[in-house]
């Protein structure tokens, strides 16, 4: 693995932060949504994540390592799942949106859970931002090396 992958691997580390943030972000905002059925009621999302193996971005290059996959190559995104928590049921026989029970559905969000996983996400995108940010001041101490 060279220097010059780095970025590459903190790079997709901060995109995949990033949807994590956003989907969290989409939760936060529909937490309050009303419905009155489970079919028109907003479900929470979650990100799904996968490693991306070296041998898939370099099919050319050969494995230094004795495993099949070899060393990890940075992360991609799988797809978004809907989270399949109960939804929550109130009874609000004066909201607008109350079905002819008088039941009000609300989205399965954690607003608490949601806010933990938004610090999560956002720190792990800082950490990938220093992480490019000390490979580069690496490689400009490389490019000093010989002119002492």
């Amino acid at each position: 693995m060279s220097l010059g992958s780095i970025f590459d691997i903190a790079g997709s580390g901060m995109t995949a932060q990033s949807l994590r943030l956003n989907t969290t972000a989409s939760n936060i905002a529909n937490a309050e949504t009303a419905s009155s059925s489970t079919e028109e009621t907003y479900r929470a999302r979650k990100p799904v994540f996968a490693a991306i193996q070296q041998a898939m971005l370099n099919p050319s290059q050969q494995q230094a390592f004795g495993s099949e996959e070899g060393p990890g190559a940075g992360v991609q995104v799988e797809g978004i799942v809907e989270s399949d928590a109960e939804l929550q049921m109130r009874y609000q026989p004066d909201h607008p949106a109350a079905n002819e029970e008088g039941y009000v559905f609300y989205p399965n969000v954690n607003v608490v859970e949601e806010m933990a996983d938004m610090m999560s996400s956002s720190r792990g995108f800082q950490m990938n931002v220093d992480i490019m940010n000390s490979a580069k001041s690496m490689m400009q101490r490389i490019l000093t090396l010989g002119q002492q």
